[in-house]
């Protein structure tokens, strides 16, 4: 499976920020782990502290993915453009989240770019990706044999 993974805004500082939310992983480290878990799986990870960038990037992966993993970041709170780009792409998504939504501020607890994924997972640090590769998976399969 080609899976593109885009992660938002502040996450390459992954490793260096607040480590009881994000955990002790660096977005490289983070890289190799799905690629050792996965090695089935092709990757394409993209990080951008920059909205449009993220928008440009979901526009152009129509056709050239089969799935894709997003943790927009901050971005989630507050992107309507970025949930309408999810939207519009038909591919298998689900966004992630290292740490524990529903533990954090009450900002944190509306989700504008999940509205536009299949799903969405928070709170397992970096198994938040493992979780999104495992349901993709299934969610390709099924699509296949219809």
């Amino acid at each position: 499976m080609n899976i593109l993974v885009i992660n938002g805004p502040n996450l390459n500082l992954l490793g260096k920020r607040d480590k009881s939310h994000y955990g002790e992983f660096s977005l490289e480290m983070l890289e190799e782990y799905l690629n050792k878990e996965f090695p089935s799986h092709k990757f394409t990870f993209y990080q951008s502290n920059v909205e449009g960038e993220i928008i440009n990037k979901l526009h152009a992966a129509a056709g050239k993915f089969d799935s894709l993993i997003i943790n927009p970041g901050g971005y989630a709170h507050s992107s309507v453009a970025i949930r309408d780009a999810l939207a519009e792409l038909k591919l298998p998504k689900v966004e992630v989240h290292l740490s524990h939504l529903a533990k954090r501020e009450d900002y944190r607890q509306n989700l504008i770019t999940a509205t536009g994924c299949d799903g969405y997972i928070s709170g397992f640090r970096e198994k938040s990706y493992l979780g999104a590769v495992n349901i993709l998976e299934k969610i390709v399969e099924e699509k296949k044999s219809c």
